[in-house]
């Protein structure tokens, strides 16, 4: 188990294999740690299916609106959604997507970050500065490695829970 020096800037993610342990950057992106965590309250990220995982790159999750496996699900419009929130503006730094960094997905245009996230599997150097990183995965990152690949997967893996870790 991870050590969590701040239970409000750490997400707790369910999955299959066991928890995944994710500290939030507010001081590098303010609006999209506190957008994961206004829709991780919501309960809106449960069951949640990973619709684009590439081997070597990243896992892709957060489709609020088409993603949730218990609620109108439709894996071909996974990936098209956010939430019914406004867009959030990037918010580009000099933190490297790294192996385990979570970044903010988004369309072309840089501003159109909502609900969506991908964990990168490796050092993914070519994505600094043009995709938001809002956070780090401290603990489970083996059960990241773990994610069914795919674009999208046949059974896709899904993020069964997310909690602020204040609130478990």
């Amino acid at each position: 188990m991870a050590d969590i020096k701040d239970p409000e800037n750490t997400i707790l993610m369910e999955l299959t294999g066991g928890t995944v342990t994710i500290e939030l950057l507010p001081d590098v992106a303010p609006k999209h740690v506190e957008r994961m965590k206004e829709l991780t309250r919501a309960g809106a990220y449960d069951n949640v299916c990973f619709h684009r995982v590439i081997d070597g790159f990243m896992a892709q999750t957060g489709d609020v609106a088409h993603g949730n496996m218990e609620n109108d699900f439709n894996l071909r419009a996974a990936g098209t959604g956010g939430s019914e929130h406004p867009n959030v503006p990037a918010e580009f730094s000099k933190v490297p997507h790294a192996r385990g960094s979570i970044g903010a997905a988004r369309s072309q245009n840089p501003d159109s970050a909502n609900s969506q996230f991908f964990i990168n599997f490796g050092d993914n150097d070519f994505l600094n500065g043009q995709y938001t990183v809002y956070g780090q995965v401290i603990d489970g990152m083996d059960h990241v490695d773990a994610i069914v690949r795919g674009e999208p997967p046949m059974n896709p893996d899904r993020m069964i829970s997310m909690k602020v870790a204040a609130d478990a």
